[in-house]
């Protein structure tokens, strides 16, 4: 995968599978730190030990295909650039993905369109709900859909005006891009 936003992507349609209601999704990179963090956490079906032991081998998965690259090339990317993947999760508790990367590190991936990656979530998905936050420095960003439906009243959160200013709320307040 070319950036970071497809990597996270991919980690949220593995806790969509995983039948997750929730799914949050933050990026951080701390002050006076060269280290971008991502958590994608979910309240899914989570992983027993023997399945948590296998996540790394890309010659394992648990969907129709042969092979599993998602997390294998994500922790391959992120060693690269100076950082490191970790996963915690535990049967009928949901699963915790926390991923470094060097911000500086030459290898490191762009972050990418997480705009777009977000706003695919939610229209792909729109019996879910996502949380996203970014953190850097001062700035901080949060959006959750359980409020924007509560505040909908009803209108499904699919519709293409809603989608279009989730968009625009996404586009106007996303800066972690790089």
């Amino acid at each position: 995968m070319e950036d970071i936003s497809l990597h996270i992507l991919d980690i949220a349609e593995n806790s969509v599978r995983a039948e997750a209601r929730l799914i949050e999704i933050v990026l951080a990179r701390e002050p006076g730190s060269d280290l971008l963090r991502i958590e994608v956490n979910d309240d899914g079906r989570g992983m027993d030990a023997a399945t948590l032991a296998k996540a790394r081998d890309p010659f394992f998965t648990t969907k129709h295909k042969r092979t599993g690259l998602g997390i294998p090339l994500l922790s391959q990317a992120a060693e690269q650039a100076g950082g490191s993947l970790t996963i915690d999760s535990n049967p009928g508790r949901g699963t915790r993905v926390t991923v470094l990367f060097g911000w500086a590190h030459l290898d490191r991936p762009p972050v990418g369109d997480m705009a777009a990656t977000v706003l695919t979530l939610i229209a792909g998905h729109p019996d879910r709900d996502y949380i996203y936050e970014e953190r850097e420095g001062e700035h901080s960003f949060r959006i959750d859909t359980r409020e924007i439906k509560n505040d909908l009243e009803g209108m499904p959160i699919s519709e293409p005006a809603v989608l279009s200013a989730i968009r625009d709320l996404l586009k106007q307040n996303i800066r972690i891009r790089e």
